[in-house]
């Protein structure tokens, strides 16, 4: 059984200095590694810049950043492809780990007719079913319970998948929550509960969601170990989550991760945190950032130099500013894809509804040429 620290521990590996704190020691990760991990934060929060002004210019819908809170996505980093990832609607970064595409990322934004989804989501709501990166659901915490139903088919499978499942500190309140964390426990489900608390639910603080005094510790009463780390510390995240997997692989049943981060940005675009949060505290943040944090640690080993990252930027921007050019003046999906993949073969009924709006004028949506 692989050792758990106690719940009241704050697991970290770097200070925010980028050196390692007395008594740590780094996750063995070969430098190709750390790089893929360093250049997947700086993607999300380039794109995140970006695509937050395209919202604000009135070019796409809605949108949701994550900034500040990069270091929580690279939690797959720590297993295998083929485990399963079912996201809330905050982290892109653990799909761009696994190799998704900036231009399928816009395309599903814009809801066009490249959209992997074919516009039936919101924006940032994806679903990438070649990663078993499972589809974002916005009803909070209705993901736990998927989660741990995937976790505990691959087991009764006999395979050795384990499934971890995002969620924020606010879902911790939600009944799914509970019947999930619960059902885990009893039957060992090899899954990763990972409580990504940024301190605010949309508007509601910490102190409103619990009188616990952490998420970490409620897994004591569901018969699982509770971790508490540094939601900032990468390489914290990397190495918990690491145990976890392998503790669930071993037949030892779940974790639960609670990553203390902060939401620098609002909750989502249709947001305005200055009516519920003083505008002052998200500065007192800005010191404990997750990627200047690696950075350092990276410069200190040799592996990051200023001018790979500009070439990373550079490339970065790059194919943003051609995927974004390609994706907003594609057409919306055909109308007829609103009636696939529900029957291998459609009713007579679909096909009757399907025949009946083909017939019908179209309204001309302002997103579209």
């Amino acid at each position: 059984m692989v050792a758990i620290p106690k719940v009241d521990d704050l697991r970290r590996v770097l200070d925010e200095d980028g050196n390692l704190v007395a008594g740590a020691q780094a996750p063995t990760l070969a430098d190709s590694q750390l790089r893929h991990m360093f250049r997947t934060m700086l993607q999300v929060r380039m794109i995140d810049e970006r695509m937050l002004r395209l919202q604000r210019q009135g070019r796409l819908g809605f949108y949701m950043t994550a900034t500040g809170e990069e270091a929580t996505h690279m939690a797959p980093a720590a297993l295998r492809p083929g485990d399963w990832i079912h996201p809330s609607y905050r982290e892109p970064g653990a799909a761009f780990l696994r190799g998704y595409s900036i231009k399928d990322y816009i395309c599903q934004l814009y809801g066009n007719v490249e959209d992997p989804v074919k516009g039936r989501q919101m924006p940032v709501h994806h679903a990438i079913k070649s990663m078993n990166y499972v589809s974002v659901s916005s009803p909070v915490g209705t993901q736990i319970p998927q989660g741990v139903g995937v976790a505990q088919a691959a087991k009764i499978s006999g395979k050795d998948d384990v499934s971890i499942v995002y969620f924020g500190e606010g879902a911790t309140s939600t009944g799914e929550f509970h019947v999930a964390m619960n059902f885990a426990g009893v039957w060992k489900s090899p899954c990763i509960f990972f409580c990504r608390n940024n301190g605010w639910a949309i508007s509601t603080p910490g102190a409103k969601q619990t009188a616990a005094r952490s998420i970490a510790i409620k897994a004591v009463a569901y018969g699982m170990p509770g971790v508490r780390v540094d939601g900032n510390d990468v390489l914290a995240i990397f190495q918990v989550t690491a145990e976890a997997a392998a503790r669930a692989r071993a037949g030892d049943g779940p974790t639960l991760i609670e990553a203390l981060t902060y939401r620098r940005g609002a909750h989502s675009s249709s947001d305005d945190p200055s009516v519920y949060r003083d505008p002052a505290e998200p500065k007192q943040w800005e010191a404990s950032d997750p990627i200047e944090r690696f950075r350092r640690y990276l410069a200190k080993k040799g592996v990051w130099t200023e001018a790979w990252e500009q070439e990373i930027r550079a490339a970065l921007d790059k194919e943003m500013v051609e995927a974004h050019a390609y994706a907003q003046d594609l057409p919306p999906p055909a109308l007829e894809t609103m009636f696939e993949d529900v029957f291998e073969k459609p009713t007579w009924t679909l096909e009757e509804e399907k025949a009946w709006l083909l017939t019908q004028e179209r309204t001309k949506s302002p997103h579209y040429h």
